[in-house]
């Protein structure tokens, strides 16, 4: 197995990269605290710059990098793999270092079911642990895709060592084509994981929102069912806001009305952008971000934010928390995706 030096000039770490490894996932595995989102080449958190060495790039087109980057040599760590040793400039930061090294194994599908007419929950069975934190991520490896395809867990780390995705089918979807059209029960499939900084902080005093739009879904219900496992809401509270664009999209509150304190400790609103006729809809509507300033009691200072769903929701609700509220960016916990 042929292997490559990645040496980082900004912090002096070095890390090696093995064979189907970019330079971003070699330096997670090793535990180097290299600074990513989507880890898929849509958000732009990996930048960096290639000082010495050559590097194959895989995605050539990602929107990660704008036409200035290119020009100025820049690539994206999770869209490069060296060809022999390197040394790079990388921006690096405590909190992304890897709580768990993410690993790759094979998993087995062993069960799919639908929660809405187009999001379904893929369960997974590993040959290794299913060691993650709420609210984290995986890249699954499909077969006939060149590249692995990253989504959210919505279960919590066990020891059926099962892993939980909620999926929702995109028009046109590579991955999700093949996810929902030609994978079928036993078929097994390549695992890399876990990744993502979003996940769930067991050691806030505060108050705890999740906000999901579309399959971010499935983050905020991990995150929700690990908040109950470890038993943090005693005393505290979760809102839970789902926003869907018309009624039938609606979901989440069946996997939240079994965990403990359902109604009390945790409050389920749906919020929906296209009610469609009158009467057909009672609850919330309109923007999700903005029922949740409608809703919440206190100042939204006073909590700790988690979200996920589309690229406009997100952008819409750390702008809202940021800069219309002045909430500290430490108590706001997401991951980008495109």
């Amino acid at each position: 197995m042929m292997k490559s030096t990645i040496r980082n000039e900004k912090d002096g770490s070095v890390c090696e990269q093995e064979d189907g490894d970019t330079v971003l996932r070699a330096a997670l595995r090793a535990g180097l605290g290299f600074s990513y989102e989507c880890n898929s080449g849509g958000c732009g958190g990996c930048k960096i710059e290639l000082l010495e060495g050559e590097v194959e790039t895989l995605w050539a087109e990602a929107p990660g990098l704008n036409e200035r980057d290119r020009k100025r040599g820049r690539h994206l760590a999770c869209q490069c793999k060296a060809k022999g040793n390197i040394k790079i400039k990388a921006p690096t930061a405590s909190e992304y270092q890897p709580k768990i090294l993410p690993k790759r194994q094979r998993v087995r599908l062993i069960g799919t079911r639908d929660i809405t007419h187009d999001i379904r929950e893929f369960r997974f069975r590993s040959e290794d642990d299913a060691e993650f934190l709420p609210g984290q991520f995986a890249m699954l490896d499909l077969p006939g895709l060149a590249s692995s395809r990253a989504y959210s867990l919505s279960n919590t780390a066990n020891e059926k060592r099962e892993w939980h995705f909620q999926i929702r089918r995109v028009a046109n979807g590579q991955g999700t084509q093949v996810l929902f059209e030609q994978l079928t029960e036993g078929d097994e499939i390549g695992l890399d994981g876990p990744y993502g900084t979003a996940y769930l902080r067991t050691d806030s005093p505060r108050d705890m929102v999740c906000v999901a739009g579309g399959s971010g879904l499935a983050p905020m219900i991990s995150i929700s069912r690990g908040a109950v496992e470890a038993g943090l809401l005693v005393g505290k509270k979760l809102y839970f806001f789902y926003g869907a664009r018309t009624p039938r999209d609606v979901c989440g509150e069946e996997m939240l009305r079994v965990l403990a304190g359902f109604g009390e400790q945790i409050v389920y609103v749906p919020v929906v952008s296209v009610p469609g006729d009158k009467g057909e809809w009672g609850g919330e509507t309109g923007f999700v971000h903005d029922a949740v300033v409608r809703t919440l009691p206190r100042e939204l200072v006073n909590y700790e934010f988690y979200f996920a769903g589309p690229p406009p929701m997100t952008q819409a609700f750390q702008e809202l928390l940021m800069l219309s509220h002045q909430v500290p960016f430490e108590q706001i916990h997401f991951d980008r995706f495109f």
